[in-house]
């Protein structure tokens, strides 16, 4: 049995070689371990042999029999690549000139987003950017979110195993999680814990969210959101600043107004509505556009601030709402797919 063996383990490489496609490839290893493979026929043989002398053989057919597995395994890696190879066709030169060869141009999340920039840095304001690894602290805890808040639910928000780690985030408390980072507003409490008011930053960037992909939504967007600080600011000035900036970005006819809403940083806290019926794509004489208010004195405490000496508003808004405003575009997914054909109309 054992020259059986040896047998078989020689010819199968030249076989298998020669193997172009998975039909034949099939055709072949049930001819070695199919139900009627010659693999198969050595084990009914087993039957026949001495009692004591089967659990070797056994064991032998078993050790020929893997290191045929191994052949036909490589045989049909080899089968696959050539497939794969076939479908993607002869190799790119990177050397030959592009036919879309010209100037390139900026995404238009990025062309929002400097814009938006160049708005808020006439009126004072600094960009200030923070890491999109956070921790519970500065994205929960210091934003006055209690610790059974539906936003921290592992159902809301990306959490990172128990036992990352991450040299250039440290964490704050004991015990509290990585995650990745729902909002930029932890760029806020990150600024003042630097230093004493007045303040004045816009902080862009990217954020995360367990959210349904579809035309509106995606786990994976971008904010944009402004903190002030100083004495004697108010609401008056909140609502006139949001009133010059989207009148500057989306046209003087632009209209906004605050709705009474909930947010555990600020106090009182509203809803910001946008008339902007002179845009493509706007069929509403009202939409809802971000969330805004004043510091809650809490927050201001939890960084060392004198609430009786200080105050501020914030507010925020999402950079992809504001781009399919801007373009008339209508489903979020379109900044994602690199579709050249989308990107060349912003060239």
């Amino acid at each position: 049995m054992q020259d059986t063996l040896n047998a078989i383990l020689a010819k199968a490489p030249a076989e298998l070689a020669t193997l172009k496609n998975r039909a034949e490839f099939e055709a072949t290893k049930a001819r070695y371990v199919g139900p009627h493979g010659e693999f198969t026929a050595l084990m009914k043989q087993l039957g026949t042999v001495p009692k004591d002398e089967r659990p070797a053989m056994g064991k032998l057919i078993n050790e020929s029999k893997g290191r045929l597995q191994v052949q036909l395994d490589a045989a049909l890696q080899r089968i696959a690549n050539a497939e794969i190879a076939a479908q993607v066709g002869p190799a790119i030169d990177p050397t030959l000139p592009s036919p879309d060869a010209g100037p390139g141009t900026f995404h238009p999340l990025t062309l929002v987003r400097e814009e938006m920039c160049r708005i808020l840095r006439k009126t004072g304001f600094t960009v200030v950017e923070g890491p999109e690894v956070e921790t519970e602290y500065y994205c929960f805890d210091a934003l006055n979110t209690p610790a059974d808040h539906p936003a921290r639910d592992a159902k809301d928000t990306f959490y990172f195993p128990d036992a990352a780690r991450f040299g250039n985030v440290t964490k704050k408390v004991d015990g509290e999680k990585y995650l990745l980072r729902t909002h930029t507003s932890s760029v806020q409490i990150r600024t003042m814990l630097k230093g004493q008011p007045p303040i004045r930053i816009v902080s862009p960037g990217r954020v995360y969210r367990r959210d349904t992909t579809d035309a509106t939504h995606s786990a994976n967007f971008h904010q944009l959101e402004c903190l002030y600080v100083d004495k004697n600011v108010t609401v008056r000035d909140l609502k006139a600043l949001l009133d010059y900036i989207f009148a500057s970005l989306l046209g003087k006819d632009t209209k906004t107004r605050f709705r009474p809403h909930y947010f555990g940083y600020t106090e009182p806290s509203f809803e910001v509505d946008l008339s902007a019926k002179h845009l493509l794509k706007v069929n509403k004489d009202w939409i809802e556009i971000g969330g805004c208010g004043m510091v809650d004195p809490s927050v201001f405490e939890a960084v060392g601030y004198d609430p009786e000496v200080w105050s501020g508003y914030a507010f925020g808004m999402g950079l992809e709402r504001l781009a399919m405003l801007v373009y008339g575009i209508d489903d979020i997914r379109y900044f994602y797919q690199n579709d050249v054909r989308f990107l060349k109309q912003f060239a």
